[in-house]
């Protein structure tokens, strides 16, 4: 059984900055498109950015010029550095990967790690 295992999340202050990381835990083949995402209270899911395999990139314009994604394929790890943090930016962020393993290929997304930004 694979699951994405989300870290590195936390309270920082308006203006700060946090690097959120996300790994599958148990065997993989491929990992395709991987990505953030976000929900904030009483919002629905909404796109942060997502990464190829080759490296490209799509950006929410809310967050574009502040967050930057990138990933370690020998390492089958993405990463989210966000900057320039905003009060709006709190929410929880969810890892999304589409995962091949033996036998099947899905949609795998981790638990969650709550972001909050705040004085």
């Amino acid at each position: 059984q694979v699951q994405l295992v989300e870290s590195g999340g936390g309270l920082v202050q308006p203006g700060g900055s946090l690097r959120l990381s996300c790994a599958p835990s148990g065997r993989v083949f491929s990992i395709y498109r991987m990505g953030w995402y976000r929900q904030a209270p009483g919002k629905q899911r909404e796109l942060v950015a997502t990464i190829t395999p080759g490296g490209s990139t799509n950006y929410a314009d809310s967050v574009k010029g502040r967050f930057t994604i990138s990933r370690d394929n020998a390492k089958n790890t993405v990463y989210l550095q966000m900057n320039s943090l905003k009060p709006e930016d709190t929410a929880v962020y969810y890892c999304y990967g589409d995962i091949q393993i033996i036998g099947s290929r899905d949609d795998y997304w981790g638990q969650g790690t709550q972001v909050t930004v705040s004085s």
